[in-house]
């Protein structure tokens, strides 16, 4: 049973109003800014003080953690594709992909590196650049928490 095109527009009606979940680049920044906090800064260390993230925490899963992983942060390349970035940022992007899958391809051993080479984190940045740069509109302003 196929979707009629009538039903596809209002459903994307639909998804536009949420909060986002539209096509436009402040949606667009909001989705990948909140996947990379959850795969590179979900909660901190205890001790060290040192933010770590579900990335961390699959490559603990030999093969399908890191398949996981891999897929989660593909998915932040892939939508910067939509956001029209050039074909050299997105390379530089899925380079940082495939060094965090291969530092992670070790079992248990491969979640050391992936501490410290956080692909997640230099793609948003690079995002981050493109969009303050072609939609200045989307800009966010980041207040830092005071620590107790």
């Amino acid at each position: 049973m196929a979707i009629s095109p009538d039903k596809f527009d209002q459903f994307a009606q639909m998804a536009d109003r949420l909060p986002g979940m539209g096509r436009d680049p402040a949606a667009v920044r909001v989705r990948i800014e909140a996947m990379e906090k959850l795969l590179e800064r979900m909660f901190v260390i205890p001790g060290i003080n040192r933010p770590v993230g579900l990335d961390v925490v699959l490559n603990l899963v030999p093969v399908a953690g890191d398949l996981v992983a891999t897929a989660l942060g593909a998915w932040i390349v892939w939508e910067a594709r939509n956001l029209g970035m050039s074909k050299w940022q997105l390379a530089r992007m899925a380079g940082n992909v495939g060094v965090d899958t291969l530092l992670g391809a070790v079992p248990f051993v491969g979640a050391i590196p992936d501490f410290f080479f956080r692909s997640n984190s230099r793609n948003l940045k690079i995002i981050r650049r493109h969009l303050d740069r072609h939609h200045p509109s989307t800009a966010t302003i980041d207040v830092p928490v005071a620590r107790r």
